[in-house]
């Protein structure tokens, strides 16, 4: 998944030529600029739906790494090595995003991470007969410099006070549907663990309802009651 054109933008700018860069999971559409590659798939079939940045890739087969980010080992990489770090929707997808945002700290002093937005994620049928895209594993808030993850819940495919209707979707912005994090130096970073129902449905439903976008017709048809009422009162 591609990163928002104003965030490539914003990175060519002032990210220093001489700076040291990493992209973590990069792998569907790689960051020309970065220096490193780090991703599960292999280098050979790397920007299967294009790349991101301008100039040529800075980085090689030699310096992309080739590894699962979630398997409990530190990344080959030294405390502070880089510069800058970029994950672009990535920590959605992956099964320990609490690990990687560890690692993300441990390697660099600075980085950028896009994930997408609950207004997407809670949006019927964009991908199919489903909510959201159907491979993320986790709902992402972001907070003044905090992560926090919440498991994507099946429930969320169920009621429909728990995700908007399909048109909902076609309202959306490019920039509703990412949230962009940037950091330096550090970030909080957690997972809210829900264990009941009394804490997971209110937790979704409260967000569609104060995120619902009412339809212009019956906006028109609520202000000619409201006014009959007025009237007759």
């Amino acid at each position: 998944m591609a990163i928002r054109a104003s965030s490539v933008a914003r990175l060519e700018r002032e990210i220093p030529d001489d700076a040291l860069v990493l992209d973590v999971g990069g792998w569907i559409t790689p960051f020309t600029r970065a220096d490193w590659v780090i991703d599960v798939m292999p280098y050979e079939t790397r920007g299967s739906i294009g790349r991101q940045g301008a100039g040529p890739e800075r980085f090689s087969a030699d310096t992309w790494v080739q590894r699962d980010i979630c398997d409990r080992e530190p990344w080959p990489f030294e405390d502070k090595q880089f510069d800058f770090v970029l994950c672009g929707h990535t920590l959605e997808d992956v099964r320990d995003p609490i690990g990687v945002c560890g690692e993300l700290i441990r390697v660099a002093r600075a980085g950028y991470i896009e994930v997408p937005s609950r207004l997407e994620e809670h949006s019927y049928g964009f991908q199919g007969p489903w909510v959201g895209w159907g491979h993320h594993r986790w709902l992402v808030e972001v907070g003044e410099n905090r992560l926090d993850f919440v498991m994507k819940h099946h429930v969320i495919h169920g009621p429909e006070a728990n995700h908007f209707p399909s048109r909902f979707y076609a309202s959306l912005s490019e920039e509703d549907k990412a949230q962009t994090f940037w950091w330096r130096d550090t970030f909080d970073y957690g997972e809210r663990i829900m264990l009941t129902a009394d804490d997971l449905d209110p937790y979704l439903s409260d967000f569609v309802t104060a995120h619902r976008r009412p339809r212009p017709g019956r906006d028109r048809v609520s202000r000619l009651l409201r006014r009959v009422a007025d009237g007759i009162r």
